[in-house]
């Protein structure tokens, strides 16, 4: 894990659509999020390592 992060890019023109889901990657489960406006701007964690949020919130 790397502590510290850089912007690979800048927005420009706010047309972003982020989306969160769980898909399965090599045989296990990861958490996938993505910028589907975007090509190439998504990133994945396994499921495993992800925070889950409290659905009561």
């Amino acid at each position: 894990m790397t502590p510290e992060a850089t912007p690979v890019g800048r927005q420009v023109d706010g047309s972003s659509d982020v989306m969160a889901a769980i898909d399965e990657i090599d045989g296990q489960s990861h958490l996938v999020i993505a910028d589907i406006a975007r090509d190439e701007a998504w990133l994945a964690m396994s499921e495993d390592e992800a925070v889950s949020l409290d659905e009561n919130r």
